[in-house]
């Protein structure tokens, strides 16, 4: 699909992006989809550099969780994808592609987990309260998502199955057309809205705990993503079945999410662990 016509009816029958998913730099191909990940991840950087004292944090906090998250979280992104997609990668013909990144194939959940648990390390070893580094990281998930998601955009890919919606995305391929959810942009504008609620929230009334900004992130990004999730034509299923492995992440740990910042709200017992 990354060689499909991109359409949106909605901007009028002559628009049309028809793209290629790389870009050449003194003859090597650069992935649209790579540069797009690391602008996100740059950007969320950035803006916690800008609020680290609001944060509680210093300027080499930043930059350690910054060196930090990035690397596991790709590896954890990687890692979850090709793990519930086992039946095509671990065969003698396919599994090369496993170290194959530029081609896509990334799950947020997985980078999450893996980005959180490498943070609860540092957090151990600098003697910060996690909560600390949870908020921060908070923040940075909804930035670097927000921009994220565009590179799925790119590379025709993380859309939802088909539709008449008005604001449908089309792709031809073949001369042959289909329209879909763009849940990709769906996913994207949820995490901009996100975003400007914790940053309206953090400015206006702060945070009564550590953590408090982590948890509104994921039960935000929950919530969101168990209904997109369902919209989703290329989900990652359990194996042998038709359950969708995010949209189960999503519905718990929105929940779980949920429950702690309402024992917290009416206990305000300071998570500081």
């Amino acid at each position: 699909m990354q060689s499909a016509t991109i359409t949106f009816p909605v901007f009028g029958e002559n628009f049309a992006i028809n793209i290629r998913s790389y870009i050449l730099i003194f003859g090597f191909s650069v992935t649209l989809y790579g540069i797009i990940i690391m602008t996100g991840f740059a950007l969320a950087a950035l803006y916690l550099y800008k609020r680290r004292e609001a944060l509680g944090l210093t300027q080499d906090n930043v930059f350690d969780i910054v060196i930090i998250a990035v690397p596991f979280g790709l590896l954890g992104a990687r890692v979850y994808y090709v793990v519930f997609n086992a039946s095509y990668y671990f065969t003698s013909d396919n599994w090369p592609s496993i170290f194959r990144l530029r081609e896509g194939g990334l799950a947020v959940y997985g980078g999450i987990i893996c980005a959180t648990a490498a943070a609860y390390v540092y957090s151990r070893v600098k003697k910060i309260p996690f909560g600390k580094i949870a908020d921060a990281g908070g923040f940075g998930l909804f930035i670097g998502q927000a921009v994220g998601r565009w590179g799925n955009f790119f590379n025709r890919e993380a859309y939802g199955g088909e539709t008449t919606l008005p604001w449908r995305m089309g792709l031809t391929l073949d001369g042959v057309t289909k329209y879909v959810h763009p849940t990709f942009l769906y996913e994207s504008l949820w995490n901009v809205a996100g975003l400007i609620l914790l940053h309206t929230f953090s400015k206006k009334r702060g945070r009564k705990y550590h953590g408090q900004y982590f948890l509104l992130y994921v039960a935000w990004y929950g919530l969101g993503r168990f209904f997109i999730e369902g919209l989703r034509a290329d989900s990652l299923l359990l194996a042998g079945t038709d359950i969708r492995v995010s949209q189960i992440l999503a519905a718990i740990s929105c929940i779980t999410a949920m429950a702690i910042l309402i024992r917290y709200h009416v206990s305000t017992k300071a998570i500081d662990q």
